[in-house]
């Protein structure tokens, strides 16, 4: 199917989704998808590297006609919306769409794939749509937000991760819990004395403390002395 397109339509929607069955896996391939990513959406197990080649060739043509038809009718195209979101320069129409993606998505794996353009200039911006996502009632929202913050891991913004990390001490949903230790994990290999100092004086439920410190003795961008080291700071 030709994927590049001045404008898509309404009816280029059934020759799209055909043409995702007909590149779909098999039913294991299928099964195996819906039960990683939990998601309420049916699963055609195409694989990572097929939907990034489909988002390549539908970001030659328009970007926007494509979004404004919002397929999401299956977590293939689900992912397929949130990699073009995220092509997306204007950063104020960047946001409405993320913000409409980030309410809509029911899986860590819709959250985890997407890839954010940081630079200078939306630094900022970026930092402040993730505090309003953090303080969004819905997990997935929540998640989104935190995975930004994986942008911020450095001198000027170090010290602000942790204060924002401080504010899910009462957190209770699995999926932000496990994207925090992850985030945790992350500034320590980036940012070790500082995360040491937090490890000791922030305010961390004990669900992520341990699991913050296992996926560091999982790393093996960690030393075998820091491994032994923070098995001190388990709750």
């Amino acid at each position: 199917m030709e994927l590049k397109k001045t404008k898509w339509e309404e009816k280029d929607v059934q020759d799209f989704e055909e043409y995702l069955f007909q590149i779909s896996g098999n039913n294991r391939q299928r099964e195996f998808e819906k039960n990683i990513s939990k998601t309420k959406y049916s699963c055609l197990g195409v694989s990572s590297e097929i939907i990034k080649n489909i988002v390549k060739e539908i970001s030659k043509g328009d970007i926007l006609s494509f979004l404004d038809l919002w397929l999401f009718n299956n977590h293939t195209e689900v992912l397929i919306n949130g990699e073009l979101i995220c092509k997306i320069k204007d950063f104020k129409l960047f946001k409405k769409l993320l913000t409409k993606y980030a309410n809509a998505v029911d899986n860590w794996a819709a959250c985890d794939s997407l890839k954010f353009n940081i630079n200078k200039k939306n630094k900022k911006k970026f930092y402040n749509l993730s505090k309003e996502f953090m303080k969004s009632s819905k997990p997935f929202v929540r998640r989104i937000g935190i995975r930004i913050l994986f942008k911020f891991i450095d001198d000027e913004y170090i010290d602000k991760v942790f204060e924002e990390i401080n504010n899910f001490e009462n957190e209770s949903d699995y999926y932000v819990n496990m994207c925090i230790s992850w985030l945790l994990c992350e500034t320590f290999i980036k940012r070790r004395d500082k995360t040491v100092d937090f490890f000791k004086n922030g305010q961390i439920n004990k669900f992520v403390m341990n699991k913050a410190i296992s996926k560091c003795r999982d790393s093996f961008r960690v030393s075998k002395q820091d491994k032994e080291m923070l098995l001190s700071f388990r709750k």
